[in-house]
């Protein structure tokens, strides 16, 4: 049970790129939590699942002995519900919050690389992903209010106009 809830359903027991497709999984719950269910359920379960896997990933930590084992992808997971949460409400965000959380959450700048160097256990590997999905969801917004003040977007749609 504990390695279906860290891989996030096998999703992160891919040989290549486990983040991204942890991460690509994430998007489908994500989705259908913001058209249905609101901003707000997706955000409240991002801070959910960050809160809960932090024990969890120790525990796992304590009987493995491997740190930030690549194929834990729940930490992507809820950090991408984050960056959604925050600027995800419509299909250009949607998209656009994704790839700045990948891109974010593999760079690590700034305090991302230093939470994840110097924080360890299930907090460390956690805290970087919240907080790149923060970063990733504040940078998608101000985009999208610039796009939208200069009338340099006008395709977009809203995710509870889709289907």
């Amino acid at each position: 049970m504990q390695k279906i809830f860290l891989t996030f359903f096998y999703s992160g027991c891919m040989k290549k790129a486990p983040g991204t497709f942890g991460t690509i999984a994430a998007l489908i719950p994500a989705f259908f939590i913001l058209k249905y269910l609101g901003v707000q359920t997706l955000f409240l379960l991002s801070v959910l699942i960050f809160l809960v896997s932090i024990r969890i990933i120790d525990d796992y930590e304590e009987k493995s002995g491997i740190h930030d084992d690549k194929h834990i992808v729940i930490d992507e997971v809820a950090g991408v519900f984050l960056a959604l949460a925050i600027c995800g409400q419509s299909l250009f965000t949607f998209i656009f919050s994704f790839i700045m959380f990948r891109i974010f959450d593999i760079k690590k700048p700034s305090i991302i690389g230093k939470i994840d160097k110097k924080v360890k256990g299930g907090l460390g590997v956690m805290l970087d992903d919240m907080i790149a999905g923060a970063f990733a969801g504040l940078f998608c917004a101000v985009v999208y209010g610039f796009l939208l003040r200069f009338e340099l977007i006008t395709w977009d749609i809203k995710l509870t106009d889709l289907f």
